[in-house]
């Protein structure tokens, strides 16, 4: 499972270039497509980068992490003033820390997306099931599941073409990767090093470097097993695409999504 720790604080900043932005118009094509909903679970919610544009847009919003440190980081976003180009009516919010394997509300939802390959973290086939399952049953008749996974060959990619190194002045790590070919799985071994303001005794002040070191697992699954086992609770699987298209996957997809309805 993912655990986030100091990673959290820098975690944003590390993010940027992330396309939340096409995982927003992804699932709003579904949505205008197939019905737009009222009530959205982001489940794997993060620290929120795709939780407040849509409550900002009028969503009522259920954002579940297992995190309370990126939990917290959310919440911290969103009670800072929005920006230009949001409506003044916005939506809500609730901040969750719930298991994805298990989460639950008190009442069904329209619509759940966990974008941002949040899946690949639940490294034994019956978590992937649990969630599966979990989400069937929090879903409203008719509700949408959007979900992106990475592909096999994308974490090949990732073992392949490690170490990656990030280098500015006030953060900096090393990415490293460990590849298991039988378990499709991958470890991210991740050191940061992270500025901070020292005062010295004589009140002159100089920066000084604090490092930390992240672990985190993700494993890739078989696309057919992934259909085979949303089926298998119920699901309708509407469309099963790659890298934010329409287009069915192929050898080289990185991203896989899929999306799939709860029958009425």
């Amino acid at each position: 499972m993912r655990t986030y720790r100091q990673f959290s604080a820098v975690y944003d900043r590390l993010m940027e270039e992330m396309p939340y932005s096409e995982w927003m118009s992804f699932a709003r094509q579904c949505w205008s497509k197939y019905g737009i909903p009222k009530t959205v679970v982001d489940l794997g919610c993060g620290t929120g980068n795709m939780s407040i544009p849509l409550a900002r847009s009028g969503f009522s919003v259920f954002g579940i992490d297992l995190s309370s440190e990126m939990l917290s980081v959310a919440r911290s976003k969103w009670d800072e003033p929005p920006g230009r180009g949001y409506r003044e009516e916005a939506g809500t919010i609730r901040w969750l820390q719930q298991d994805m394997r298990d989460w639950e509300l008190p009442q069904p939802v329209d619509a759940v997306i966990s974008f941002c390959d949040c899946l690949n973290y639940l490294t034994e086939p019956e978590d992937v099931t649990a969630a599966i399952r979990q989400t069937y049953a929090g879903l409203a008749p008719v509700g949408l599941f959007l979900f992106d996974v990475h592909s096999p060959k994308q974490l090949e990619r990732y073992a392949e073409d490690q170490p990656f190194v990030y280098d500015e002045k006030d953060v900096a790590y090393l990415w490293t990767c460990e590849y298991d070919t039988d378990r499709m799985e991958i470890e991210h071994s991740l050191t940061f090093f992270i500025q901070e303001e020292f005062t010295s005794g004589s009140g002159s002040g100089r920066s000084l470097y604090s490092r930390f070191e992240e672990s985190h697992v993700q494993r890739a699954y078989d696309p057919s097993w992934i259909s085979q086992q949303l089926t298998a609770v119920g699901f309708e699987i509407l469309h099963h695409c790659a890298d934010f298209t329409w287009d069915k996957p192929n050898e080289e997809s990185e991203r896989l999504f899929y999306v799939a309805r709860k029958p009425e």
